[in-house]
């Protein structure tokens, strides 16, 4: 036998609590027919009679007042359950979660943070910054900030641009700085962990792997950054966390020729769940912010 669809049962509660096809039909934006047809398809899926018609309008049959009991609540609810999920989906007020890598989240983007919340009040910001992988679903994040491709298939996968890898030093750096590749090996290093074996290309093709004992090493680029510009050595960074201080003269590019693998910035989000206009908002306003970072290299 085959089962009554949602909607019909939705038709028949309608119907039943107007008394009406013709308040029925208005109520659900449908024709009188199409009410009267979905009903009398319902009451043959179920084979009783649920509503007496006549010219004075509807009225529940016995079979159709018990029906009507065990239905009523629990489509309503449903129909409750929808319209809050298509509220949560389509309005630009309410929370939002996302979570970054802490060295792209903080720093680089608190410009952008400022701005969000300034334009859109009516968004709950959570943001989540960590440097491991934490699943998104499992996190209930709205959208996330990954840096490189995901393995995860079950996620779509949005480019955004990359950023570059670079040596830099600071000009108070009692060492001399390398003029050369392989002096970079007798040079003083601070490198963080994520970093800690150098793979260098040069602009002209050719490669080079360093993997020197670091001086300092942390797990925290922010702490690389201030011993770097301490004088404590050379580090590799990505050119988000060092553009403000290139621009103030407080670290200096060394070996301008060579650079780090290019980082490569994604946004993700679970493959089955509607992006909320929440999330699509944050999505275009911060490819927008990126396109005009001169440490970030858009896709477009």
């Amino acid at each position: 036998m085959r089962k009554p669809s949602l909607d019909d049962l939705n038709i028949f509660i309608v119907a039943a609590n107007q008394r009406s096809l013709t308040a029925a039909a208005a109520s659900l934006k449908m024709t009188i027919a199409t009410v009267s047809r979905r009903i009398s398809a319902l009451e043959a899926t179920l084979g009783v009679e649920l509503l007496y018609r006549s010219t004075k309008g509807l009225t529940l049959t016995p079979h159709g007042e018990s029906y009507y009991r065990e239905c009523e609540e629990l489509v309503l609810a449903l129909d409750q359950r929808i319209l809050d999920l298509d509220q949560t989906l389509h309005s630009l007020s309410g929370p939002l979660k996302i979570m970054a890598p802490v060295n792209l989240g903080s720093g680089p983007l608190d410009a952008f943070w400022r701005h969000f919340i300034h334009r859109y009040p009516e968004i709950s910001l959570t943001i989540e910054l960590d440097n491991n992988v934490a699943d998104i679903r499992g996190q209930q994040a709205d959208i996330a900030l990954r840096s490189g491709p995901q393995k995860d298939d079950t996620l779509i996968q949005k480019y955004l641009g990359y950023i570059e890898i670079i040596l830099v030093a600071s000009p108070t750096m009692m060492h001399p700085l390398p003029s050369k590749i392989d002096e970079l090996e007798a040079c003083p290093s601070v490198a963080a962990k994520m970093f800690s074996d150098w793979h260098l290309t040069h602009r002209e093709g050719s490669q080079y792997t360093c993997r020197k004992s670091h001086f300092h090493i942390s797990n925290d680029m922010s702490i690389v950054l201030n011993l770097t510009q301490s004088g404590a050595g050379v580090s590799l960074m990505p050119t988000s966390m060092v553009a403000n201080s290139l621009q103030t003269g407080e670290l200096i590019r060394v070996l301008p020729e060579w650079q780090g693998l290019n980082r490569e910035i994604f946004l993700v989000w679970p493959y089955r769940r509607s992006l909320s206009a929440r999330a699509k908002l944050f999505r275009s306003e911060l490819i927008e912010f990126l396109s005009h970072q001169s440490w970030f290299h858009s896709a477009d």
